[in-house]
């Protein structure tokens, strides 16, 4: 496997990641050059299959992919199965690039598509707009990660009592509807809320719009 490391795997993790996938190993080398000259951490492969062959750390990351490689092309890359793969954002790069092929790409999804030659702080600018983009992804989707954890952890009365409580219940109509205590509901209302980290009702709303809508057939 042809891999140009800007960081080994010695190396701690890194904050961001950035990597290149391109046939010629000139330009491999110009761009990771570049990256690692304004502290970007780089790496570089050959191949899209060595590419995808790598660990990739979850970090804010994204992706500078040459269009026409030999073998399986960038464009066919951004194709399923690859973006269930790597779902970070795709930048494209080609000395060959019309109008119909920027079209695809960015229909495709791409982050940005830019042609050879170009300027390097274009890129940079780019790519740092692109980590940008991931990093805020990763968060949120750590949050909504965090959330169905402590949703899942909810007992089954606890589950259709915070439900209710969302839907704007009262603790007594909860209470007629399931056929408990007033203070029975209190209590699974009270332990749901902990566990969820909820400091009041709209933030019990809006947790439960993040987790609920995958979990309805359990209601």
């Amino acid at each position: 496997m042809k891999q140009d490391n800007g960081v080994t795997g010695s190396e701690s993790l890194p904050d961001s990641l950035v990597y290149v996938v391109d046939d010629d190993e000139s330009i491999r080398g110009a761009l990771t050059s570049l990256l690692m000259s304004v502290g970007i951490h780089v790496r570089a492969y050959e191949s899209a299959d060595d590419f995808l062959a790598a660990e990739r750390p979850d970090v804010p990351s994204c992706l500078i992919l040459d269009v026409r490689l030999r073998g399986t092309s960038g464009l066919t890359l951004q194709q399923e199965p690859f973006k269930e793969t790597v779902r970070f954002p795709v930048i494209f790069l080609t000395g060959h690039g019309d109008i119909e092929m920027s079209v695809k790409a960015m229909k495709a999804g791409a982050f940005d598509f830019m042609t050879k030659p170009f300027k390097d702080q274009d890129l940079i600018d780019t790519i740092a707009a692109a980590l940008k983009r991931d990093g805020e992804l990763k968060r949120q989707e750590r949050i909504v990660a965090d959330i169905r954890q402590a949703y899942d952890s909810l007992t089954a009365r606890e589950r259709e009592v915070i439900r209710l409580v969302a839907e704007g219940l009262l603790n007594k109509q909860i209470a007629d509807l399931l056929c408990l205590s007033e203070v029975t509901v209190k209590i699974h209302r009270a332990q749901a809320m902990h566990k969820l980290h909820a400091r009041s009702v709209p933030d019990v709303v809006r947790k439960l719009q993040q987790v609920v809508p995958a979990q309805q057939g359990a209601r």
